[in-house]
């Protein structure tokens, strides 16, 4: 028996495209609200995402350029936290919260429940782009568990029959937004608290839904 090196597995780099003038306006919009423009780099990679639907080489290089620091050190803030998104992502993110009051609330059964109906894994996204599934830590909502997100929009007290139905909601009507109280109307159980405010806002793709980025819709439209 020969030892046989390991292939090295290499991330494929994508350029991305560079960014249109109205985003880098939205950008310096951005910028100016922090005393240090570095402090700015979060928020402006979910403006990244959201121009080419994943962080890539050119977005990260564009953010490092407007905050005058490394691409390097843009990329270190980008492989440490899990909502920056280097791989493509379907349409809709998933995001089921099994952290300990979740999980003691069912949350892995919901979790096992949104794999099985939609057919895709922790981590990945279905052959189509329409849908990827992930389990995540604790998103602040333990007293409505067992939570679960889409694009970032919460949904609180899912059951796994609601997060069966929420996967054949998204396959079948393929909203062009999504918006949590929708969402929890149709899907969701007990609250943490009482939502007084309704939320006209929704998510258009796979990221916070930000006005300052872009990222909100209603009634189906992006709004500029």
């Amino acid at each position: 028996m020969t030892d046989e090196p390991v292939p090295l597995r290499i991330r494929p780099v994508d350029q991305g495209k560079e960014w249109s003038e109205e985003t880098l306006e939205r950008a310096r919009a951005i910028i100016a609200r922090y005393p240090q423009k570095k402090s700015a780099v979060m928020p402006l990679l979910f403006l990244a995402m959201a121009e080419d639907g994943r962080l890539t080489s050119t977005g990260m290089r564009q953010v490092a350029d407007l905050v005058g620091i490394t691409p390097a050190q843009v990329l270190s803030v980008a492989s440490f936290y899990t909502m920056y998104k280097r791989d493509r992502t379907g349409k809709y993110l998933i995001s089921a919260c099994t952290s300990i009051s979740c999980m003691l609330a069912d949350g892995d059964e919901v979790f096992e429940a949104i794999e099985t109906e939609a057919g895709v894994p922790h981590g990945e996204t279905d052959e189509e782009g329409l849908i990827s599934v992930e389990h995540v830590e604790c998103i602040g909502a333990c007293g409505g568990a067992t939570a679960v997100q889409v694009n970032y929009e919460l949904i609180e007290g899912v059951t796994p029959e609601k997060a069966r139905e929420l996967v054949r909601w998204l396959q079948q009507e393929r909203p062009q937004t999504v918006n949590t109280d929708q969402m929890q109307e149709m899907f969701g159980g007990r609250r943490s608290f009482d939502w007084a405010i309704a939320e006209e806002d929704s998510a258009v793709g796979p990221f916070p839904a930000f006005p300052s980025l872009g990222t909100v819709g209603r009634n189906g439209e992006r709004s500029q």
